[in-house]
């Protein structure tokens, strides 16, 4: 009986622990822990539960050439841009050398989403001396010219005072009035000291702020201004605020453009959860059933170890902030007929220990032995399989990929370990003979000792 009651403290723990993680009915209010209602803390992909996917594709422009650091740097900003609305674990990768996945799990209508996170959003503080611009008026791509709203063209150097890289914070806000949506905007380091320098000495002189080649606004300056703003635009609450996070966000080191969207709808993720549980629950009681008829009392502990890997699986799921989708299902259901494989290898090598003679104790010792270098091979092809399809898949691809590979390192655990110790802690509490049925020989006198 030694080492027992270690090995089942650790089986505790390691159930106990995916527990909590995947459904969590334990939180601390401050030193205090408090009962909740049990619900499972996986975060779902978009086919589970419904929402948007948007494909960006960077886009070259003259001097503006694509490149993986560009498209790296792009995806930072998109990414704070997606923060900042507040969208519920929303998913981010690169797709091939130019492109960007961007997924709204719960987002039904993408346009707002769509229009933030796809504008370039390059704010520019514009020289413009005593010519005073409408809103709306448009610089050319020469940067000489600006298109006015009724179409003239009129000659006009784009002369930047400083741009939204130096700005360090914008918020929406009301005038003092209370009356009109602002943006206020304030500069940090050598942007401040720019901005102040120039309304200092151009007092009386105009002040453009232009917003991708597009103008915002056109004060005048009244006097030194530190470091500091507001931009006026007639805005909405929404579009004030929109125009604050683009600003916090940063530009766009090159543009992009939406290539392809699609919405789906929370039903279809439901339904999808609900086919998907219903078959893992099938491939559960089959493979239960299979074991325990076959193998008997060692069949029924390897179903209790199946158990213990599955809330596991979940576990690390969960604590790793995997995201699940319906191939990633897949993947489990395929990872669980895999992991009581290991168990069907380690009990054949034992049936073939007790058939030649051997006690029960041998016979378990060695045949987990035999069975655990074919456990490793079998495994570690698959794991070679899993990790090529990680590296070079994408999207739902990856999520069969992380699922397969988290599934078949756990049911490595569980089959070499976790079985065993069931194995040890029964045969110590005088079951021996169960285990020696399972070879289909008449029970020895010295299984019991």
């Amino acid at each position: 009986m030694r080492g027992h009651p270690l090995r089942i403290l650790i089986l505790l723990a390691i159930v106990l622990g995916a527990f909590q993680f995947t459904f969590q009915p334990l939180r601390l209010d401050g030193f205090r822990p408090v009962l909740q209602p049990l619900r499972p803390h996986i975060r779902l992909g978009l086919d589970l539960q419904g929402g948007t996917r948007i494909v960006l594709e960077a886009q070259p422009r003259p001097g503006v050439q694509v490149t993986p650091d560009k498209v790296d740097a792009a995806m930072r900003v998109i990414e704070r841009r997606v923060d900042a609305l507040g969208i519920a674990e929303p998913l981010l990768q690169r797709q091939g050398a130019d492109r960007i996945i961007v997924e709204f799990p719960g987002l039904q209508d993408p346009q707002r989403a769509k229009e933030l996170i796809g504008r370039t959003a390059l704010l520019e503080f514009v020289d413009t001396d005593h010519q005073s611009l409408p809103e709306g008026a448009e610089w050319l791509p020469d940067n000489r010219r600006v298109r006015l709203p009724d179409g003239r063209v009129i000659p006009l150097p784009k002369k930047v005072v400083v741009t939204g890289a130096d700005l360090r914070d914008a918020r929406a806000e009301l005038d003092p009035q209370g009356l009109n949506w602002v943006v206020r905007f304030r500069f940090g380091g050598e942007g401040a000291r720019k901005f102040e320098e120039h309304t200092g000495r151009s007092i009386g002189e105009y002040l453009t702020i232009v917003l991708d080649n597009r103008v915002i606004s056109s004060p005048v300056i009244r006097a030194r201004i530190p470091g500091e703003g507001v931009i006026e635009g007639n805005f909405t609450a929404d579009q004030a605020r929109d125009l604050a996070i683009l600003l916090r966000g940063g530009a766009l080191p090159v543009p992009v453009q939406p290539i392809e969207e699609r919405t789906v709808g929370p039903t279809l993720g439901r339904d999808s959860i609900e086919r998907s549980l219903r078959a893992g629950w099938i491939a559960a009681a089959m493979v239960v059933t299979l074991m325990t008829s076959y193998y008997g009392l060692g069949g029924l502990l390897a179903s209790v170890a199946l158990g213990i890997y599955g809330i596991t699986v979940l576990g690390v799921f969960t604590a790793l902030g995997a995201t699940l989708t319906l191939p990633g299902i897949a993947g489990l259901i395929l990872s669980l007929g895999m992991a009581v494989d290991g168990n069907v290898i380690i009990f054949e090598k034992v049936k073939e220990e007790l058939r030649s003679g051997k006690p029960l104790r041998t016979a378990i010792a060695t045949g987990w032995r035999r069975a655990l270098t074919t456990i490793i091979d079998s495994n570690a092809t698959t794991l070679i399989g899993a990790a090529v399809l990680l590296w070079l898949g994408s999207g739902p691809i990856r999520g069969f990929a992380v699922t397969l590979v988290i599934g078949i390192l756990v049911s490595v655990f569980t089959s070499v370990f976790v079985t065993r110790w069931l194995v040890d802690l029964c045969v110590d509490g005088g079951l021996a003979g169960w285990f020696v049925r399972m070879a289909r020989l008449p029970r020895p006198t010295e299984a019991a000792a």
